[in-house]
């Protein structure tokens, strides 16, 4: 890309790390159907849509269930989940994160965050962030779920840049494939083992400065 346009962030895993409350709200909901859910089955859901997760969820525990029963194990799953996050507060903030948002401001580049949560505007109230965000969108915005791009393409626009123009941050392989597919160059914020297409590669946003990704991504 000729410059950085704008920069969108993945939620968890990026800004906050909500993985272990959404690990025991769906472990709970597994407990009381009478099977067993693992942290390793837990990476299964990273970057994915409620109902899709709560496919999983059933597949791993071998049930079938109705339509209307799929929309209450969801809907109570997301009860406990809430409850749990409802304590959040600054210090679950990732190492170095404000640290970049500060720079992104200095340098005048908007950013956005595109996230499969239907609770990230909530999260991010809780955090303090809410109102540092140019642009906010989450599962209740899209109708397609990452992989597919059209999170990352409502971020480009709310933020009014052209998605080529766009980095995507993100710690799940869904998200790193929606990036791609919406044009985007993607950093990967883990490990390259398990997060594969990704253009660059950090382990966390904590040494990470705006010179070393324009190094990176502007040629």
């Amino acid at each position: 890309m000729n410059k950085i346009e704008g920069i969108i962030f993945d939620l968890d895993g990026v800004i906050v790390d909500t993985a272990v409350y959404h690990f025991r709200a769906w472990k709970k909901l597994a407990d009381e159907m009478g099977f067993s859910f693992t942290e390793d089955d837990n990476e299964r859901l990273k970057g994915v849509s409620r109902m899709e997760s709560l496919r999983i969820l059933l597949e791993i525990g071998n049930k079938e269930v109705s339509e209307e029963e799929k929309k209450m194990l969801a809907e109570k799953k997301n009860k406990i989940y809430v409850e749990s996050i409802s304590g959040m507060g600054k210090e679950e903030i990732l190492p170095g994160v404000m640290n970049f948002i500060q720079e992104l401001k200095e340098e005048k580049i908007p950013f956005s965050l595109g996230s499969a949560s239907k609770n990230a505007p909530l999260i991010l109230k809780n955090i303090g962030l809410y109102h540092s965000f140019d642009a906010v969108v989450d599962g209740n915005d899209v109708a397609k779920a990452k992989p597919a791009p059209q999170v990352f393409l409502l971020g480009a626009e709310k933020l009014q840049v052209n998605p080529e123009g766009c980095i995507v941050f993100e710690d799940a392989q869904s998200g790193i494939e929606a990036a791609k597919a919406a044009g985007m160059f993607a950093v990967a914020v883990g490990e390259q083992a398990k997060l594969k297409g990704a253009d660059y590669y950090i382990t966390s946003m904590e040494h990470l400065t705006l010179a070393d990704l324009k190094k990176a991504a502007v040629h």
